[in-house]
């Protein structure tokens, strides 16, 4: 039997479906996924999906779990993640909201909006949301798409303003599952889960993929054998991804120098830095920083 060849899914696919609206590269809104693209076999999502199911069903896997959608339900996917055996009943409709990750970075303001999500949509890839909870999304949805389509100056930054509000407001749904867990997380899931809350504690300072390891109390090939499993990054990718968008938050939206940047995040001086972040973001940080 022949394995499954697994296809790298990006957003410019996303803006062929049907009926969706987007900006620039970075977001896409659509509520007819039926339209669009179809591919056989496993697909590798490569940014971050958030749906609400407004009627009908869809079921898939992720990462070989089988997953259901129907009325009510949010979905997550993360990026990195493998979508495959998906089908959907003939009325299934949904309002849908796909963002690349380099665009979420924009705007969101710390670590902790990162990791909040990223732990959630692991243990949790479908949610039953209460009425309040989807009226609160659809209103969201359907302003969002307004301001998308709108003749504004200032669209970009009201759009990532309101997304933002989105995601403290949505922040809700994940208090409220978390303060009743259905299943305890499994070994690996909870190993994550610790090494992503310390990473978010400690980043600045400990990049050393041991380190965590012995925090942990595991060996740094068992944790990194569990971290590759659960969210298909290896630690060092976690690492680089927290202290990258760290430095993006420190040069967009604060007043520090160069220089105290370098000192904050404790690397050896300004030229070390300076090469890092260009080798992960393409440009040097004073051209990021001058950038729209």
């Amino acid at each position: 039997m022949l394995e499954k060849q697994i296809i790298d899914i990006h957003l410019e696919e996303a803006m062929q479906m049907g009926g969706s609206v987007s900006l620039g590269e970075g977001l896409v809104l659509t509520d007819d996924v039926a339209v669009g693209p179809v591919y056989d076999g496993p697909k590798r999502i490569n940014y971050i999906i958030m749906a609400l199911c407004q009627r009908g069903e869809a079921r898939y896997t992720i990462d070989t779990r089988q997953q259901s959608v129907r009325q009510g339900d949010l979905l997550f996917v993360s990026e990195r993640h493998i979508v495959d055996s998906y089908q959907m009943s003939p009325d299934f409709k949904c309002q849908c909201i796909m963002v690349s990750t380099e665009f979420y970075h924009s705007f969101v303001l710390n670590v902790k909006n990162v990791s909040s999500l990223l732990l959630f949509s692991t243990k949790n890839p479908v949610v039953k949301l209460t009425e309040a909870e989807i009226q609160t999304y659809g209103n969201y949805y359907t302003s969002i798409r307004d301001k998308i389509v709108a003749d504004h100056p200032y669209r970009t930054e009201v759009v990532k303003a309101m997304l933002l509000a989105m995601f403290y407001d949505m922040s809700g749904v994940i208090w409220r599952v978390e303060q009743h867990p259905r299943n305890s997380p499994s070994r690996a899931e909870a190993i994550f889960a610790d090494f992503i809350k310390l990473l978010e504690a400690n980043f600045r300072s400990e990049r050393r993929v041991g380190w965590y390891a012995n925090q942990l109390q595991i060996s740094p090939k068992y944790m990194s054998e569990v971290v590759k499993l659960i969210s298909k990054r290896t630690p060092n990718d976690w690492i680089d991804h927290y202290v990258v968008l760290e430095l993006r938050v420190l040069l967009k939206n604060s007043t520090k120098t160069i220089k105290e940047i370098t000192e904050e995040l404790h690397f050896p001086n300004q030229s070390f830095l300076g090469k890092y972040f260009k080798e992960h973001v393409g440009v040097s940080p004073s051209e990021f920083r001058r950038s729209k």
